[in-house]
């Protein structure tokens, strides 16, 4: 028996409705907003990650699947896709088109990591991305963005908007000088990822999930106390927008996220019925990313939620998704009705109605068990006399009435019903 790999899921044909439930709504909401699909490869070239999401990232440290290809070069699993969009917009010249640049994607994106519940080695995401505005009305409509699409799947009344400011390179230096200052003493107390992150990055330092190390994490200078006057301005107009557009929000200071390219506003979703996974959706600005992959300096911003956790919390919240259920179910009592019913079949689902039938030479009794089963809404049983006046007996499984329908007459029949 060959088992399914550690960390990775199997989205059976029970539960995809969520998946597609939650698929329709991001593309909706995304054509709303003017966002269009693009779809980048599954692996790239190693440095792009390196560099874009940043060498003192967990990510890239210790989650990434890297390996040599057959030509000795290395190559990575995805484990995030804005570096992707990032490298295709470069390479593509799309600067040159119509801005700003809006696109999202549905992907699934590789971590190393311990499995958990919300957190898989495999898993997908759905993700926005915006080039070529600078100001706050970009951010806000990110976040206007990612707000509608959470209410819109169902979640919106369980999540909580946190957001927060980590300034640009200029005010940044500063508070990077006042972190090290904090944090010098209590080293030696301090986790080795800490350590190891103090002189590269210690702003990483306040993502850390030690609880030894928390107790100084909590502590620590703010990033709001040290912001420049830019940053300060582009912060409050953020915030005023999402105040005058209705969009309720928390000013968290501790929130840093766990990739190196953002800059400016960073925001999270979150849910406490997700316990210690509570973070829903996340994302923020990222100005210097295109600069840090050797393009013109391009100002940007995005978001990226986990199609899993929002499934988990679909299902905390007994939230309820409609599956897509079979219209009719054509039942043939014998081999010519059977082979009529097959036909039948065939036009129905030409006009757009989803028919089943039988295919295993099932008894009358067991047809039934299984158009049952498959949720169908009706059933037109098929016999030698159907066959001889040229209709169905239908039957509506919802009130268990039915009513004989002309065979010619029966996707009208139908549709008008449902």
């Amino acid at each position: 028996m060959i088992n399914i790999p550690k960390g990775t899921k199997d989205a059976l044909p029970s539960e995809i409705y969520k998946w597609h439930a939650i698929e329709d709504t991001a593309k909706a909401v995304s054509d709303r907003y003017g966002f269009r699909e693009i779809r980048t490869p599954v692996f790239e070239h190693t440095e792009l990650f390196s560099r874009g999401v940043g060498d003192t990232t967990d990510v890239v440290t210790k989650e990434m699947y890297t390996f040599l290809d057959k030509g000795g070069r290395s190559v990575t699993l995805r484990p995030e896709g804005t570096a992707g969009v990032a490298r295709a917009f470069i390479e593509n010249g799309l600067a040159g088109g119509a801005m700003p640049f809006k696109v999202y994607y549905l992907i699934s994106a590789f971590r190393y990591e311990r499995p958990q519940a919300g957190r898989l080695r495999e898993f997908h995401q759905f993700g926005a991305e915006l080039y070529g505005a600078e100001g706050p009305s970009a951010d806000a409509e990110a976040i206007a963005f990612a707000d509608r699409f959470l209410r819109e799947v169902g979640v919106g009344k369980a999540v909580r908007l946190h957001i927060n400011s980590i300034g640009c390179p200029i005010c940044r230096a500063e508070y990077q000088t006042a972190l090290k200052e904090f944090f010098r003493p209590h080293l030696d107390e301090m986790c080795p990822d800490c350590r190891s992150r103090f002189d590269k990055n210690p702003m990483r330092m306040l993502d850390c999930k030690e609880e030894g190390c928390k107790k100084f994490t909590s502590h620590a200078p703010r990033m709001l106390d040290y912001l420049c006057e830019d940053c300060r301005t582009h912060f409050e107009g953020v915030k005023a927008l999402l105040t005058r557009a209705g969009i309720s929000f928390e000013v968290d200071p501790s929130i840093v996220r766990g990739l190196d390219y953002y800059s400016r506003t960073v925001f999270e979703f979150t849910s406490d019925a997700l316990g210690a996974q509570s973070t829903v959706l996340g994302g923020g600005r990222y100005d210097t990313l295109l600069s840090q992959l050797g393009a013109k300096p391009t100002p940007a911003v995005g978001f990226a939620a986990g199609i899993e956790r929002l499934i988990l919390l679909l299902d905390a919240l007994a939230v309820p998704v409609q599956e897509k259920h079979v219209d009719c179910y054509l039942l043939g009592m014998d081999p010519s009705s059977r082979e009529k019913a097959f036909l039948l079949a065939e036009e129905l689902r030409s006009g757009g109605l989803s028919c089943e039938t039988d295919l295993m030479d099932r008894s009358v009794k067991a047809q039934f068990k299984y158009a049952d089963k498959l949720g169908a809404r009706f059933v037109a049983v098929l016999g030698e006399q159907e066959l001889q006046e040229g209709c169905a007996e239908v039957k509506d499984m919802q009130n268990s009435t039915s009513e004989r329908v002309r065979f010619d007459g029966l996707a009208q029949y139908i549709k008008g019903r449902n």
